[in-house]
């Protein structure tokens, strides 16, 4: 348990500190509402607009050559009025030389492919045979596809089994709420956004499962810890012992996400947009998104879930109607310097009054009292 709350400090003290006091428990529905309406625009979108997927799923051609002095809209005008369907220009840059990479769809002749290679050739002004020229079936990118979903339904299968043995199995059901969470967020944006699909991709979103998890069970863990608190003396419900636990450790997973998303950032920013690595920003940009949307889950939808699964059980659920009846209705909390204010007051109401001394609340002294006439003997 944290002691008193210090209202003059900041929230940043407070955090650090574990002081401050965020209903997340209470709130579940308005976390639930939140993310749900992600996941319905992005599943809306996945309907309608779908995957863009890449090459490697979809199967096509890829052209490289060096760049030259033509610019990719230089390119990509040319490469139109050939007639190549699916269409896309990107410019590489590795070790100081730059390169244009076009892609496009199955071509129905082979020397339709030679034809485009020399088209380029003449355009950038290399020669032929420096024209790279590859063809990618489908099929590649489907059995990327079974290997994922088979590692994906192991990996389940193995936290399940983890999560119920070190602490039990209704922590388990909330984790796995989590990552589906986070895969659903992640593909609704690539959706909505139009992002391609790569087997990059693929493989960040397996890595997004486990970042998800490690901050899960940070929370899981102060949560069991916790546990012997609730229905002692401090007149915990099990919801208010999870509402504990994660504002206690709410710093504590703030840092662990900052610090997993600022490489993952720099990644992205210098990996793809200043060196041109194309891979990583495949990579970086399916992290990214999936380390916000695990960072989230794990605090605003895991352990609320939790709470409420856990209140269930006939033990929780009689002791939370027992502290029900014993503090009566229960009140919205006031925000801590007002409650310091009427708990000062509400002790010097309690204390003695001494005749000539300051008031509690008014600060005016108090009068003695007159003393009554009357006969002497």
């Amino acid at each position: 348990m944290t002691g008193p709350v210090d209202a003059r400090r900041s929230i940043f003290a407070r955090l650090y500190h574990g002081e401050t006091n965020i209903q997340f428990v209470s709130r579940l529905r308005r976390w639930a509402m939140l993310s749900g309406l992600v996941i319905v625009l992005g599943l809306v979108s996945l309907y309608f607009r779908g995957l863009n997927l890449g090459i490697d799923f979809e199967g096509g051609v890829v052209w490289e050559v060096p760049a030259g002095d033509v610019s990719v809209a230089d390119a990509q005008d040319a490469m139109e009025s050939e007639g190549l369907q699916g269409l896309t220009v990107q410019s590489l840059t590795s070790e100081g030389t730059t390169r244009l990479r076009v892609e496009a769809e199955p071509l129905e002749r082979a020397r339709d492919a030679e034809a485009i290679s020399q088209e380029l050739a003449d355009l950038t002004g290399a020669d032929v045979n420096d024209v790279s020229l590859n063809s990618v079936g489908p099929s590649w990118g489907e059995e990327i596809s079974r290997k994922a979903l088979r590692a994906l339904i192991f990996f389940l299968i193995a936290i399940t089994v983890y999560i119920s043995l070190r602490f039990e199995f209704k922590m388990a059901v909330p984790t796995l709420v989590a990552l589906v969470h986070d895969v659903l967020i992640t593909i609704g944006v690539y959706s909505i956004a139009g992002f391609e699909v790569t087997p990059a991709t693929v493989i960040a979103l397996l890595t997004i499962l486990g970042f998800s998890i490690y901050d899960g069970i940070v929370v899981f863990d102060k949560v069991d810890e916790n546990t012997k608190l609730v229905g002692t003396s401090h007149n915990l419900t099990y919801g208010g012992m999870v509402n504990l636990s994660l504002n206690q450790v709410l710093m504590r997973s703030l840092n662990t996400s900052i610090t997993a998303l600022l490489p993952v950032a720099s990644l992205l920013v210098l990996g793809s947009f200043v060196l041109g690595a194309t891979t990583l920003e495949e990579f970086a940009l399916a992290l990214l998104i999936g380390l916000f949307a695990g960072a989230y889950s794990s605090i605003f939808i895991a352990s609320p879930l939790l709470a409420v699964l856990k209140e269930r059980e006939p033990r929780y659920r009689d002791l939370k109607a027992k502290l029900a009846a014993r503090q009566g209705p229960v009140v919205a909390p006031l925000a801590p310097d007002l409650d310091d204010e009427l708990a000062e007051a509400s002790a010097a109401r309690a204390r003695p009054v001494t005749p000539g001394a300051a008031a509690p609340l008014s600060g005016r002294p108090i009068p003695p009292r007159p003393r009554k006439k009357g006969k002497r003997r």
